[in-house]
């Protein structure tokens, strides 16, 4: 349990603002390191045999002005490319994505570190839905890239020992999924989000990411 959890640790969460082509927008950003050579995360954040190991497997063309699918996360075009260092593609998902073009983004930027490590920066940017944010918070897609930031880790690090699914269902999995929960929720207090909504936002997150077990 204490690897995972520092690996939850790891991550710094910031709540902000910015902009996609629907309009304005709310931000979740994940910052961290990685103890791999930069060339390294680039290939397994661009390459379809490597995704499908911490991600979703996905089809599609990977180049500049591609379109891709993830399995069971949504869809997209590959917006910018510059090896190794920038990403930037669209994200929709959900069953009315393609009614609502230009309302997700998502960005990673990639710096060589002083000693052969990488350091890591993730924005998703979201127009925010006036009913699933309310309830949510930024924790809806916050838990998610966590436990895929964590996945990818594993990739790095050559531990690839536990299948993604069970590791959601194992009690490490659970208390990782609650405490990332709870973190997002003190990113969004720091934002400036109301207490009460905050408080009410993390619970439904956390009963999103880690149902009663009589319930799967």
């Amino acid at each position: 349990m204490k690897d995972v959890l520092d690996e939850l640790a790891a991550v710094r969460r910031v709540m902000g603002k910015g902009s996609v082509p629907a309009g304005e927008a709310y931000t979740v950003e994940l910052r961290r390191r990685y103890d791999a050579e930069i060339e390294d995360v680039w290939d397994a954040i661009t390459s379809a045999e490597r995704l499908r190991r911490w991600l979703k497997p996905v089809t599609g063309d990977l180049r500049l002005g591609g379109k891709f699918d993830l399995e069971g996360m949504g869809h997209g075009e590959i917006l910018r490319c510059e090896p190794p260092r920038l990403l930037k593609v669209s994200w929709l998902f959900g069953p009315d994505a393609d009614d609502w073009p230009g309302t997700s983004e998502v960005e990673v930027r990639l710096a060589p570190g002083p000693t052969g490590d990488t350091e890591f920066e993730l924005i998703h940017a979201s127009v925010a839905d006036p009913h699933y944010f309310p309830t949510y918070g930024p924790g809806a897609g916050g838990v998610g890239w966590d436990l895929g930031l964590l996945a990818l880790a594993r990739l790095l690090a050559g531990d690839e020992s536990e299948n993604l699914a069970e590791f959601d269902k194992s009690p490490e999995g659970r208390e990782f999924s609650r405490r990332s929960a709870a973190a997002w929720g003190q990113a969004h207090l720091a934002a400036g989000g109301d207490p009460e909504q905050v408080a009410a936002a993390v619970e439904a997150t956390t009963k999103f990411y880690v149902p009663d077990l009589d319930s799967r």
